[in-house]
């Protein structure tokens, strides 16, 4: 079995909200409407089933991190592309050459408070993060010390 891998995805909360992916039955949605090509190519190679997703609230005051959801489906074409009356369109890709790739999640936790990212940013061992370093991508790598660090700060112990 491969190495568990760990990611950070992105969506405006007035678009599709983490009270949103936990309203769908089962659960599970699709990780749709991606058209930037390097979260594409990671859509469609790197993510598996069974890796870890840190759901990030952008454009909302404050950005956060406020769950996780775990890749229940790998990469496939993403229809809505070529779905004229979807959200996001693209006349390029087509059914027998799609250009774009979504993934299927499943919730699993909501954090008991939010991660903002001024508090990631706060965390010496969080400076090397790609949200910190290059925030504006959607879908981004995080490292297994980063997914630990993240989830012990939405889900504190009590003492």
């Amino acid at each position: 079995m491969s190495e568990r891998n760990y990611w950070l995805l992105k969506s405006e909360p007035t678009a599709y909200s983490f009270s949103d992916l936990l309203k769908e039955e089962g659960l599970t949605a699709e990780w749709d409407g991606v058209r930037n090509y390097q979260a594409r190519n990671t859509l469609r190679d790197e993510m598996k089933i069974g890796d870890g997703v840190l759901y990030y609230h952008s454009n909302a005051k404050p950005t956060a991190v406020v769950g996780t959801a775990v890749v229940v489906r790998e990469g496939y074409p993403d229809y809505t592309a070529w779905d004229p009356g979807s959200e996001h369109p693209d006349a390029k890709s087509t059914p027998e050459r799609p250009t774009w790739y979504m993934v299927d999640i499943k919730a699993q936790t909501r954090f008991s408070r939010l991660v903002t990212l001024s508090e990631i940013k706060g965390v010496s061992s969080l400076k090397n993060m790609v949200l910190v370093n290059r925030s504006r991508l959607s879908v981004q790598p995080v490292s297994i010390e980063e997914w630990g660090i993240i989830n012990d700060m939405g889900m504190p112990k009590n003492v």
